[in-house]
């Protein structure tokens, strides 16, 4: 049986894929990303629109009722446990419904989180890396 979820290669063709409307606000949302992290790489991961920085950072998705942002990270429910109180998810995702604006400024301090938590990652590891080459 064949698939009929059309493919994509590139986060551009993944957001042409919906209407307009829509678009506009992933257009949002990925400038929103790319200015907290301006050092990530776009990638697709998952059949999702990614960013990448040592690693993966955060992946969005648009679902039915809600467009999924998917931090890759435990602390982001801890940290923003109050923020995020008002949009449903799971362990690893946040949902924020579609017809409401998306908020920007939490969007940039997660995103800005991840940076930080990868950021430590990349150095443990070069440092662990370089101290058993010794």
């Amino acid at each position: 049986m064949e698939s009929t979820k059309k493919g994509f290669d590139s986060t551009d063709e993944y957001i042409a894929m919906f209407p307009e409307a829509m678009q506009v606000i992933l257009q949002e949302l990925r400038a929103t990303i790319r200015a907290a992290a301006p050092e990530a790489v776009e990638t697709i991961g998952y059949q999702m629109p990614t960013f990448n920085f040592h690693g993966n950072l955060v992946y969005f998705a648009v679902a039915k009722k809600h467009i999924g942002l998917y931090p890759a990270s435990s602390e982001v429910p801890v940290v923003f446990k109050d923020e995020l109180a008002a949009y449903k998810g799971t362990k690893g995702s946040i949902h924020f419904p579609i017809g409401e604006p998306l908020p920007l400024g939490l969007i940039t301090k997660i995103v800005q989180l991840r940076v930080e938590e990868n950021q430590k990652n990349a150095e443990m590891k070069a440092a662990k890396k370089k101290k058993t080459k010794k």
